[in-house]
């Protein structure tokens, strides 16, 4: 099985966005797939609710801040969806359940500076150091003409860690959510650019 954990301590950053993609594209590609959220806001339960029934199956299963619980045996993806201020002992108790995790981080000062403590601490997890876990990250919302996607990029740099994509900031993932659906359930048409952007994030998540 493969469990992908998606965390950020700084909220707003795009961790359900990254979270419910991701596990489109896996149900796109018909493996059984659980997305478990852990957040208060239970943004990915909600928009597991709205789902369309027609459209490639995701489950969750029953989990919460005190219940970090393994999925149903014959799970072969996990995404798992993670709360704001995550750390410590419910940070090490998640990182029990991945194999691999994404943080994802957008091109503001506050973003990084939270991003930059999180990091230094995930690192220093005994998963991490003991490579039971693979850590990459990816820019959220990046305008690539900005000044800010030129520092994001200078502070991915300050980290020996692989850098996916730098995801655009198009309305596309907002419509998409808002009809339950992922960039993987439309047409190829409308989702074109955003799905060239995603195509190393997918290398890095099949790869064994």
């Amino acid at each position: 099985m493969k469990a992908f954990l998606v965390a950020n301590p700084k909220g707003g950053s795009g961790k359900s966005t990254l979270a419910t993609n991701l596990a489109g594209y896996f149900a796109s590609k018909r493996h059984e797939v659980m997305l478990g959220d852990i957040d208060r806001q239970q943004s990915s339960r909600e928009w597991l609710a709205i789902r369309p029934f027609a459209l490639p199956s995701i489950d969750t299963w029953e989990i919460g801040a005190d219940n970090i619980s393994r999925p149903p045996k014959g799970t072969s993806h996990v995404v798992l969806d993670t709360p704001a201020g995550l750390h410590g002992k419910m940070l090490d108790k998640v990182l029990k359940l991945s194999t691999r995790v994404i943080v994802p981080v957008q091109p503001s000062m506050f973003d990084m500076l939270a991003t930059r403590h999180f990091l230094t601490e995930l690192l220093s997890e005994k998963a991490v150091r003991k490579g039971r876990a693979d850590v990459a990250v990816i820019g959220m919302r990046v305008d690539a003409r900005t000044r800010a996607a030129g520092e994001l990029e200078r502070f991915f740099a300050t980290f020996e860690l692989p850098v996916l994509a730098y995801l655009r900031d198009t309305q596309v993932y907002v419509q998409a959510a808002g009809a339950g659906m992922t960039i993987f359930d439309l047409p190829p048409s409308r989702a074109e650019r955003d799905l060239e952007q995603w195509r190393a994030i997918i290398e890095w998540a099949e790869a064994e």
